[in-house]
């Protein structure tokens, strides 16, 4: 990118900050569980990143080898290089990981030390248990976010009709995922998808 698009002040790098610091507390399920808020709030709302940055960030975030964290800083990336170049985008990277990073590494730090403690108490097991639909709304949320860039499902049906498959596969067997991922790989290949 040759020319900034966006002219960021120090309020707004301090917003981009908060609003990771606050989406990490609630990144159950992991950091992905947020991206549709993160969606709203950097394309929708604040207009830092296009549809097809974020949702690239994503995709290349989880092709690539390594933790699947890294979509947060490819968005700090790509926020940073639309404000103003290389040096903005690696403050950008910083300001959002360490917003992602900080406050649910150091909560998941205490939480565990005090149910690995308290584990038997009928509180800490009911919570385990009622966690689990919230993770599966969130995933869900992201997978419908994501999904919106393709665009009509009457156009698109085959890779409509491969992500249903792919999904029943997943829940009724135990086919490991590499080889979904490679067969999807393989028909988008070849153009049928």
């Amino acid at each position: 990118m040759t020319e900034a698009t966006l002219a960021m002040a120090s309020g707004d790098w301090a917003q981009l900050f908060l609003h990771f610091l606050m989406l990490s507390l609630l990144s159950i399920g992991g950091a992905i569980s947020t991206a549709p808020d993160m969606h709203r709030y950097l394309v929708d709302q604040q207009h830092w990143l296009t549809d097809p940055q974020f949702n690239a960030s994503i995709a290349i975030a989880q092709a690539a080898p390594g933790p699947n964290v890294l979509f947060v800083a490819l968005m700090g990336w790509q926020v940073g290089l639309n404000a103003g170049g290389p040096w903005l985008g690696l403050f950008g990277v910083l300001l959002t990981m360490v917003g992602i990073l900080l406050p649910s590494t150091t909560l998941t730090y205490v939480a565990a030390r005090w149910a690995h403690a308290n584990g038997k108490r009928r509180a800490v097991r009911a919570f385990k248990q009622g966690m689990a639909p919230i993770v599966v709304g969130l995933m869900l949320a992201t997978g419908w976010i994501l999904s919106r860039a393709h665009g009509n499902p009457l156009t698109d049906w085959p890779l409509w009709l491969l992500t249903a498959t792919a999904a029943l596969l997943v829940w009724r067997t135990r086919l490991h995922l590499l080889w979904l991922l490679g067969a999807g790989a393989l028909l988008g290949w070849f153009g049928l998808v």
